[in-house]
């Protein structure tokens, strides 16, 4: 295997998107990835989950690349939000293995895979409503945070650095996904899309090597599904690799640069958009099979 080159990064073309590159130095931190762009960053294989007689997910074996916007589609009870849940330990795979830059997840708690670095948002939003925007972005960064419960009490010097980098960084955050005017705001007063982008913030502050949106777009109208696409491009450019589950087949189709798709808990397709679209398996996984075909 030939070795794999950074991409160059665009700055006039970031410029342009309207990226501020000093917002997104502060919101993406140097981070230790091992994995090169190119490469298997996650490695989800022979994947089996059952709950008591029904197989919710069949053997799937894909791979999430650094640097990629990997889409996992399928329709309803295909098995991608309970794909989700078993790489980030929501679940324990009854079979099949879960690794992140070769290390096994299998059978780690929730907040220990978010620190790896797996993080995700969910279908339904999980906000702290009786929190601000800013205060529950800085939750997120409290995964990273490494002074003791005894020097937050004693507001020790390293505590105090720690809470104002946080502060900052979190501003950062919400002005990177484009809220920063809404810092202050409880988060039960936010409109919906806010509290959608505020819950891509909060995940983007555990410092992630993977981000998993989970149907970001539900709910969204066509102009707000546009600049969630903007802002996942953002996001990839920044440094980023995103595993996406979509039931907007244009947002997917738009945003993706490979698409896995599941069917009754079995992957049936892993293969680019252009070639996904135009799948016979595909279009019968969510269209049905043709009369003609009908025995």
């Amino acid at each position: 295997m030939s070795e794999a080159i950074e991409p160059e990064i665009d700055v006039d073309a970031l410029k342009e998107q309207g990226v501020d590159l000093e917002v997104a130095e502060k919101v993406a931190p140097e981070r230790d990835i091992v994995t090169k762009v190119g490469e298997a960053l996650v490695q989800v294989q022979n994947l089996t989950i059952k709950f008591g007689g029904l197989t919710a997910l069949d053997n799937v074996t894909f791979d999430i690349n650094r640097g990629e916007i990997l889409g996992l589609i399928g329709p309803n009870g295909a098995g991608k939000t309970t794909c989700f849940n078993a790489m980030t330990g929501v679940y324990k795979p009854t079979a099949g293995k879960v690794l992140l830059e070769g290390k096994l997840l299998n059978g780690l708690p929730q907040h220990k895979i978010t620190r790896r670095g797996l993080a995700r948002t969910f279908q339904n939003i999980r906000l702290f409503g009786e929190m601000t925007a800013l205060e529950n972005v800085v939750v997120g960064l409290d995964a990273r945070h490494r002074t003791s419960v005894g020097g937050a009490l004693f507001r020790l010097p390293s505590h105090v650095r720690e809470e104002k980098t946080a502060i900052e960084r979190g501003m950062a955050l919400l002005e990177f996904v484009g809220i920063a005017d809404h810092a202050h705001f409880l988060s039960r007063h936010l409109p919906y899309g806010y509290q959608r982008r505020l819950e891509i913030a909060r995940a983007l502050a555990t410092d992630p090597k993977v981000l998993c949106l989970d149907e970001p777009a539900a709910g969204f109208n066509p102009a707000e599904k546009e600049e969630l696409m903007s802002l996942i491009r953002t996001i990839r450019d920044d440094g980023y690799t995103v595993l996406l589950i979509e039931h907007d087949m244009k947002l997917v189709m738009g945003v993706t640069d490979r698409i896995v798709v599941l069917e009754f808990g079995k992957k049936i397709a892993d293969d680019v958009p252009k070639v996904i679209r135009d799948d016979p398996k595909v279009i019968s996984a969510y269209l049905g099979e043709p009369e003609d075909d009908v025995a």
